[in-house]
């Protein structure tokens, strides 16, 4: 089998059958292994990085990530390794699925063994404190790499199962979208391609806010027709701030925005979804996390959103009256009461003039 530098994608061409990408995933969470195992059964070279020596380990050996996947068996061809220099060097794209408030520090470790490669965030989410994107970071800490992000409704557990879905692959490189459709893409698992990197990056980062409320929801039993309105408000919420920060309001419209919105907010499956249903069942943040056993972006988004859609003078009711809820000791009621406020403003975002209020 002969080998395909990222490099030598001079164009998108046809890609010989018998060539294979060398892809690694960087972090053995439920999504980067669902990520690693689609590339395998795409006759990709595939590695995923786990930091603990011992669960790679088991991962060779059973076949099975018992933490985050424990129903269901990976490919043979996967293979788990524990040093960064293996899985970096010499490989032609690097997904990265790190939580983010690890992504910076995982990214100047691989700088290093950095030459040629393409390097492509999963993470949805907005590192604390700088408000900077995984995409920002990238060009921070990688500035000669080219890059993207890869975001949809991509529920681990059903793409494991084999059940169709799709995402969407954004970079302004071309070849960088082409590469990762070429070794993601398949009959089950459509990879789209976008322009808009920082559109998609946020359709992904602020969905998480909302499926926190609507598991919040959830608890409490509320009606579809509340359902509704929260699910659409939300778009119109996160349009009014992407469209602040310079993105695409049309993105919303596709898989990365109302897509992934509707689908995180309406499964149980989405642990950002489920800390929300354990908040509104009255546990406290602490609780809710430690029973979930793995990072929910979605508390981190709200607290980063939220100061700065006021800093930039953005109108998100829903994002503040989560915020109030979670942090100041506010009742929940107060998210839907938020909902109820200035009655007058548009339905649609950006379609009456002046988006009156």
């Amino acid at each position: 089998m002969s080998e395909l530098k990222f490099s030598d994608l001079v164009e998108p061409v046809a890609i010989d059958q018998k060539t294979a990408l060398r892809v690694t995933v960087l972090g053995g969470g439920s999504f980067g292994t669902a990520m690693a195992n689609t590339a395998v059964r795409n006759g990709c070279d595939t590695m995923i990085w786990i930091r603990d020596e011992a669960a790679a380990a088991e991962i060779n050996q059973t076949h099975i990530n018992k933490r985050y996947l424990p129903d269901f068996v990976l490919e043979p061809g996967l293979k788990a390794v524990s040093d960064l220099e293996t899985a970096v060097c010499n490989r032609d794209i690097i997904l990265v699925a790190i939580p983010s408030h690890s992504f910076r520090d995982v990214l100047k470790q691989i700088k290093p063994f950095i030459s040629s490669q393409a390097v492509i965030s999963l993470t949805k989410g907005i590192e604390a404190k700088t408000f900077h994107f995984m995409s920002d970071i990238i060009r921070e800490e990688l500035p000669q790499v080219p890059y993207g992000v890869l975001s949809g409704p991509n529920l681990a557990k059903e793409i494991m199962a084999g059940q169709p879905a799709g995402t969407v692959i954004a970079s302004q490189s071309e070849l960088v979208r082409y590469a990762v459709q070429q070794a993601l893409h398949s009959a089950l698992f459509r990879v789209f391609g976008s322009d808009d990197v920082h559109g998609v990056e946020l359709g992904g980062a602020l969905k998480n806010i909302y499926a926190v409320a609507m598991g919040m929801a959830a608890a409490y039993k509320v009606g579809e027709n509340t359902k509704s309105m929260i699910l659409t408000r939300a778009l119109a919420e996160m349009s009014r701030f992407a469209v602040k920060l310079g993105a695409n309001p049309l993105t919303f419209l596709g898989l990365s925005g109302v897509g992934d919105l509707f689908a995180t907010c309406n499964s149980p499956l989405s642990r950002n979804y489920q800390v929300g249903f354990a908040l509104g069942s009255g546990k406290t943040l602490e609780q809710a996390t430690q029973e979930l056993g793995q990072t929910a972006e979605g508390i981190n988004t709200i607290v980063q959103v939220r100061s700065r859609s006021e800093e930039l003078g953005v109108y998100m009711p829903i994002t503040s009256a989560l915020y109030d809820v979670i942090f100041e000791g506010a009742p929940p009621l107060s998210i839907a009461l938020s909902l109820m406020k200035n009655g007058h403003r548009s339905d649609v975002e950006f379609v009456l003039p002046h988006n009156e209020v």
